[in-house]
This record gives C-alpha cells, structure tokens and sequence, in this order.
C-alpha cells in the first residue's frame, strides 16, 4: 500500500486549528487561576497578620535571669524578631547562655567560657589570622544578632557557627592547655574567671548535645550576644516590654509600627 505523503500546505490547516484549540484551552486555564490562587493568598495573608501581631512575653519559668536577658528575651518574642526559630542568648557579664524554643519558653540555662578580652567587636579581618597572631586585647566575643549556622571547623568537630566571617562558633568544651584550667573556670560560681578562650563560646558537652544543637538544628535559631560596653537597646534597638504594655502611654503607636513592619 502506498503512503500518504502531507505536503506542507495540506498540513497548515490542521495547525491552525489545532493551535486555536490550544489557544482557547490556555485562555480557559488562566481565567480559572484566580479563583484557585485567591484562597492561597488569602491564606498566606492571615499567615503574615499573624506573625506581625505581637507576640507573648519571654516565659521563664520559676528561673530568675539578669534585668538585661529578661529585657531582650521579652523584647524578642514581643517583636517575633526570631521569625519563628527558636532563639538563644548569651550573657556575657555574667559567663551564661540561655535556651528557647520558637514560643520564646526558656528550655535550659549554663554557664559558658567566653572570650578572653572585654569588647563588642572583632578586630576586621580576625577570622583569617592564625592564633598565633591574635593579640590578648584581640580574642573579643562580638555582640549582637547572628544567624546559628551549624557546621564543622577545621578538626572535623561539629560546631554551631555565630559569626562564620570572624571565626567566632559554639563548641562543646574541649581539652585545652592545663595551665587553662577551662574545666575548672565553667565549675565555679564566680563568672569573672570564665573569660578565657580566643573568642568562641566553649559549651559544656553534654548541654551541647542535649539542648543546644538538637534545638538548634531542628527549629533553627538566632543568637543574641548581649553586649557589655554598651547597652541592649543601643546595640539591638530593642525597648521595655511590661505585660501591661498594651495599657502603657504610647503602645498603640507602636503596635501599628510593628504591623507595618
């Protein structure tokens, strides 16, 4: 049996209605889009009203905390500034690092070594230099918002990153020359030794494993180094919360600043 061979022209006509057929179905698909995609974004409207309405006080428990972490833990979880991850802060007048969960409910507290000098900033360019160059006024723990980033360094070890760029992390307390004595600094109630590390924060291992990391690693979380040259609200512009603030002269002005955020 002979083919049927198609010539060029005796195909256009298909084409065309073929493609005018195409055409009429895409149009009758996108006129019909809108009334899927309205629910959704009305969905993911409520969704973003919600998060900017002002979120719960800082729940402490029975646990009494320094003036400064309760101000910036109710700050936090009233401004929802830890989009929904959980948050973690860390005293350093005080040698002490402070858990909670995305509710901002404190989970678990410890004392922690920290960096040998007194400051709020690492020195440009720190994170490239070999300790061997740091100078003693050098091995500063900077204060402010970091992004947690767990990661390993340079031994395999995991470790939760504060500040990749300076070389500042969260690690669990690890054998360091005797003279250091590190183990003993975390031991005792006088926070005044825990300054001794190049800038991390040395965490006890088995807090480590069993609140920081998990939590961190399974919520995500953002790290609030709270400064100790200056204040918390210079540093984070942060402001009193008061669980009668809704009460308090000026709160509706900055209600509706927090909803424009």
């Amino acid at each position: 049996m002979q083919a049927t061979v198609e010539s060029p022209r005796t195909r256009k006509p298909y084409r065309f209605a073929a493609a005018l057929r195409k055409g009429l179905l895409l149009g009758a698909a996108l006129l019909a889009l809108p009334c899927f995609a309205a629910p959704q974004g009305r969905k993911a409207a409520s969704k973003h009203a919600a998060q900017l309405k002002p979120g719960p006080l800082a729940d402490f428990g029975k646990e009494a905390a320094p003036a400064d972490v309760v101000h910036v833990a109710n700050w936090v979880s009233y401004t929802r500034n830890n989009q929904n991850k959980a948050f973690v802060i860390i005293d350093k007048k005080m040698a002490r690092l402070y858990v909670f969960d995305r509710r901002g409910k404190l989970k678990s507290h410890t004392p922690v070594l920290l960096g040998k000098a007194v400051g709020d900033h690492s020195v440009p360019g720190i994170g490239s230099k070999p300790l061997s160059q740091i100078r003693e006024d050098e091995k500063t723990t900077p204060a402010g918002r970091f992004r947690a980033e767990p990661g390993r360094n340079t031994r395999g070890e995991d470790i939760i990153w504060i500040d990749y760029a300076a070389a500042v992390s969260m690690h669990r307390l690890r054998k360091a020359a005797a003279e250091e004595r590190r183990a003993q600094r975390m031991a005792t109630p006088d926070e005044s030794d825990n300054r001794i590390s190049n800038g991390c924060v040395n965490v006890p291992p088995r807090f480590y494993d069993g609140v920081l990391r998990p939590t961190v690693t399974r919520q995500g979380a953002f790290v609030y180094v709270l400064p100790e040259t200056m204040s918390p609200q210079q540093r984070f512009g942060s402001f009193e919360v008061a669980p009668d603030q809704d009460r308090r002269p000026g709160q509706e002005k900055r209600t509706r600043m927090l909803e424009k955020a």
